[in-house]
């Protein structure tokens, strides 16, 4: 790893670590997260969840201030992977859309590397109705995907100091998961649950992810 690169590994404080404050430094933080955690988007509010749900299936609420819609974490089915970098780096661009470019391109790096045919999307946002409701439902600049299918969710919040990007990439595609812990009807959960199956897929827990983004970052 290049020593401008500070790498942490977390294995407790999500919810902590979500709210906080780009810094002004190179850090890629790692989080194994050991109990399913469902991520609320910077617009969702707490009547988004079915509470009673969430108390029954033993799932961690947070909230984030980047990116609008939920992502469900949970051990062996995603990586979440926050990547800082300062207000003066190279890599920094005023364009929130175009700042995303250099990271899903390193992301699909990783992935071209480990044999898998990926690409990053350099246009407009891409939303569907579920939006609103789920991340992965929609495609925004540099995410990545895998057969049209997206496998990498990015989102950004910046500051005077820096920009915090924060990455999910799926391992396991379960949108009914997900959509369980929402406070929508069922038959909404059921036709959401169809529309959603091949808006992404999983990559499966073949690929060293952390090692492959680090060493991508470094050679960057």
């Amino acid at each position: 790893m290049a020593a401008d690169w500070r790498v942490e590994i977390l294995r407790d404080g999500i919810g902590e670590r979500l709210a906080a404050r780009p810094v002004g430094e190179r850090s890629v933080v790692v989080y194994d997260v050991t109990r399913p955690t469902l991520v609320l988007g910077s617009s969702q509010k707490d009547d988004a969840v079915d509470w009673e749900r969430v108390r029954d299936r033993g799932v961690d609420v947070v909230h984030r201030r980047s990116g609008g819609s939920a992502v469900l974490v949970e051990p062996g089915s995603a990586l979440w992977v926050d990547i800082t970098i300062p207000a003066d780096d190279r890599w920094w661009d005023h364009d929130v859309g175009r700042a995303f470019h250099w990271l899903g391109a390193a992301w699909a790096e990783v992935l071209i590397g480990a044999g898998v045919l990926a690409s990053w999307h350099d246009g407009a946002m891409q939303r569907t109705p579920w939006s609103p409701w789920v991340c992965f439902a929609g495609l925004g600049p540099g995410e990545v995907t895998v057969g049209g299918r997206k496998v990498v969710g990015l989102s950004q919040r910046r500051t005077r100091e820096g920009a915090l990007f924060q990455c999910c990439a799926a391992l396991r595609w379960e949108p009914e998961r997900l959509l369980d812990l929402l406070a929508l009807e069922d038959t909404d959960r059921a036709r959401a649950a169809g529309e959603l199956a091949d808006l992404a897929t999983g990559l499966g827990p073949g690929i060293d992810l952390v090692a492959g983004i680090v060493d991508a970052l470094a050679r960057r």
